[in-house]
């Protein structure tokens, strides 16, 4: 795969690598029971986000199963409003696509803007022919977000995961990458 030229600019946001002074927004929001609630683990500690940015900030994207979480921050004004992933999925081309954003910026379309940028970054410089997003059935906004980038949904895959002492079902949206240009023009 090519490298990542970074950072990333859209119409309002820049996607970056993320640095250590990302830290202290960082963990105001991903401490937060409500930005934990349809991600892997509890709220994170401290500790557990300084993990997470040191790892962010030094990303490496070379093969199958690494990923690249950039920081997204508004043109004209500094600060971390949340983050946006790729993965290198196995199989030839094959991409996954994720975000979480702080409570301030949600419902503002940072998200859809920074996913559609993140999805260019797949098609375009990594020549990926698929992208996909998985979540839970009851995260309705990230459903939302799906469909305005021109995902269809693909799988509806019942009590899936279990996690946070519940069952979930997994929804499974995608996007080709003819799909993506023709939606993009």
């Amino acid at each position: 795969m090519p490298e990542i030229t970074l950072p990333i600019r859209t119409e309002r946001l820049i996607l970056r690598q993320f640095d250590a002074a990302d830290l202290d927004a960082f963990h105001a929001y991903h401490s937060l029971p409500e930005t934990a609630r349809f991600l892997p683990g509890e709220a994170k500690s401290y500790t557990k986000c300084m993990e997470s940015v040191g790892k962010y900030a030094n990303f490496v994207f070379e093969k199958e199963n690494d990923w690249v979480c950039l920081a997204i921050e508004a043109k004209g004004s500094p600060g971390l409003l949340g983050e946006v992933v790729l993965k290198w999925l196995p199989g030839r081309g094959q991409g996954e696509v994720g975000w979480t954003l702080a409570p301030a910026a949600r419902g503002k379309g940072y998200g859809a803007e920074a996913a559609d940028a993140v999805l260019k970054l797949g098609f375009e410089e990594l020549g990926m022919h698929r992208i996909e997003a998985k979540l839970d059935a009851l995260n309705t906004a990230s459903a939302a977000l799906c469909e305005r980038l021109g995902m269809r949904l693909e799988a509806r895959l019942v009590n899936k995961w279990h996690y946070k002492g519940q069952w979930a079902t997994e929804l499974g949206y995608a996007i080709l990458e003819d799909e993506w240009r023709a939606r993009s023009q």
